[in-house]
């Protein structure tokens, strides 16, 4: 009868964190797809105001994810995994309804950069807890579950913001941030019945140094071992922060016929790509029983993935999203990468590391995006997408092919000073 129990609110607790993640992305990704109606809705209507306005407001998000990752990671070290799972989706939560009545630039960066620090939160709580939780063989399945449900949050933002909603006279922008928002607080609601993890409960018994970030510098080897965690993710934002950010962009030099492309649709088709990525990349790591060759395969399908989106010219509209879909199939590694960062290290900097890793990579995205911006006047965008995506992509492999493998690893263990 415990054992029943315990699987149930094992499940229940995968369930929340799986719905959680699932409003984390669709807040993320709601703004690149309304952030031009959102800025005509404040009465900006100069068209190279509104690019302007759109990457930076964008990058101020990003930069609270990566400020944010930092703080909750070391919390959820000190305080608990449960109790930052439900900080983080509170604090974006609030941020999304305090969106939808922004009046002016000042204040909507003000609240992105809020909103980037709530969404910094919730993945590396969700899959350090998830990880430590579940049977370590078994472990790969929930981490799957919870970044395969994840994405499918951009596509239901894609769907709300082309519904057009008008409520209470608010503009369908402003609905949109309203629903991200009322998605958040109800989750809340199944906070009973999720429970802490018990290596965290046990480290927090021992006398040893817990959440403390300083630790990932005191040894070379730990240094690189973290640095390396990060550098294995940059793929997937130079995908997301430039391939698709800037889609419309790409699908003009590609000579786009059959119809106009919009970076919201862009969005979508990525979305679902990740999401089966994902579901894919777990089921073939659980199959193999191998981390490091899955993410080596993603990686090695990626780099050509990326070279036809910049390449192929002359395609129709459907081949351009067909393209943006298999981009996102390709780096649906997330989960993969995500709990391998995790699995890297002790119980009492595993939150920090799981937290701050996917954040950081997130946070990347805003030395990519201007890198690709300074190099783009000069040779123009094919090639600045080149030369930005190949450094990335060198780094991920070099990167995984450095780390240790960790399917089955057991997790019940500290990093010592």
């Amino acid at each position: 009868m415990i054992s029943a129990t315990r699987g149930s609110r094992t499940w229940l607790t995968i369930l929340v964190a799986s719905l959680g993640y699932f409003v984390d992305i669709y807040d993320l990704q709601l703004f690149n797809i309304i952030s031009r109606q959102s800025l005509a809705g404040l009465g900006i209507t100069d068209q190279s105001a509104i690019e302007r306005y759109d990457y930076l407001l964008f990058l101020w998000q990003m930069g609270g994810m990566l400020i944010g990752g930092l703080i909750w990671g070391i919390l959820g070290d000190l305080k608990g995994r449960k109790n930052i799972l439900f900080g983080s989706i509170l604090l974006y939560s609030l941020a999304n309804f305090a969106n939808a009545f922004v009046a002016d630039i000042t204040q909507y960066s003000a609240v992105r950069f809020i909103a980037g620090l709530g969404l910094a939160g919730e993945l590396g709580a969700a899959i350090t807890l998830v990880s430590e939780i579940m049977h370590r063989e078994k472990r790969g399945y929930g981490t799957m579950a919870i970044v395969t449900m994840g994405a499918l949050g951009a596509v239901a933002a894609v769907k709300v913001s082309e519904i057009q909603l008008t409520w209470f006279g608010w503009q369908p922008w402003q609905v949109s941030y309203v629903i991200g928002g009322t998605l958040g607080l109800l989750l809340l609601l199944m906070r009973v019945g999720t429970f802490e993890s018990g290596m965290f409960d046990e480290a927090r018994r021992k006398a040893v140094s817990r959440g403390n970030f300083l630790m990932l510098f005191h040894t070379r080897e730990r240094f690189f071992r973290y640095l390396a965690c990060i550098l294995v993710g940059l793929p997937v934002w130079f995908v997301v922060g430039v391939l698709i950010k800037f889609s419309e962009q790409f699908a003009d030099m590609a000579g786009v016929a059959g119809g106009d492309v919009s970076v919201g649709r862009a969005i979508m088709y990525v979305y679902i790509g990740l999401s089966a990525g994902d579901l894919m990349s777990g089921l073939l790591s659980q199959w193999f029983r191998s981390r490091k060759k899955i993410i080596l395969l993603y990686l090695v399908c990626t780099a050509m993935l990326i070279v036809a989106y910049l390449g192929l010219r002359g395609m129709s509209s459907g081949a351009f999203y067909t393209l943006c879909f298999l981009l996102g199939a390709g780096t649906g590694y997330w989960a993969l990468f995500v709990s391998m960062s995790a699995e890297q290290f002790g119980t009492n900097i595993r939150a920090t590391v799981a937290t701050t890793v996917p954040n950081f990579v997130r946070g990347a995205v805003i030395p990519i995006i201007l890198s690709y911006k300074a190099l783009e006047p000069t040779v123009g965008a094919f090639y600045s997408a080149l030369i930005v995506g190949g450094v990335c992509m060198a780094l991920a492999v070099a990167s995984i092919l450095y780390l240790r493998e960790t399917f089955g690893k057991d997790l019940d263990y500290v990093e010592l000073s």
